[in-house]
């Protein structure tokens, strides 16, 4: 895919983020096919139905166990409405954490774009390391632009 492609997903991924109600991290993740066709896309928050108020949203205690991260959403939209995503690229705002490359690699993400430049807190480095052999032994792309 074209450099203008990878910028205008990637942009597009950013502005969904932009939907979370997470006071301390906005994530997002648009999912595209091969022909550059829009399979899903998704942000952090927590599920349908689920009561997002401040107060379970700025206590990490509480919001931890209920939070969808933004590629698990967008997995999880397209299994809803019956996408498949096998062979598709994932460009999200954040390098995903090991939960989620669990989840893009059984979902048949065949490439992730992430921006390269995102400061990451001490506390998902080393997740992030995990995330990154997972993707490597898995034989899924990764690119940061």
């Amino acid at each position: 895919m074209s450099n203008k492609w990878d910028h205008r997903f990637i942009e597009l991924a950013n502005h969904i983020a932009k939907w979370s109600k997470d006071p301390s991290t906005k994530v997002g993740c648009v999912i595209v096919g091969e022909d550059r066709e829009i399979r899903s896309t998704g942000f952090n928050g927590f599920p349908r139905g689920i009561n997002d108020d401040e107060e379970r949203l700025s206590n990490r205690e509480l919001k931890y166990p209920l939070i969808c991260h933004a590629e698990e959403n967008a997995i999880m939209h397209a299994a809803r409405i019956g996408v498949s995503l096998k062979g598709s690229t994932a460009y999200v705002t954040w390098p995903p954490c090991s939960r989620c490359a669990r989840s893009l690699i059984q979902a048949g993400i065949r490439e992730v774009v992430y921006y390269g430049d995102v400061e990451i807190p001490e506390r998902w480095v080393d997740d992030f390391n995990v995330s990154s052999s997972m993707f490597a032994e898995a034989g899924v792309g990764v690119r940061k632009i």
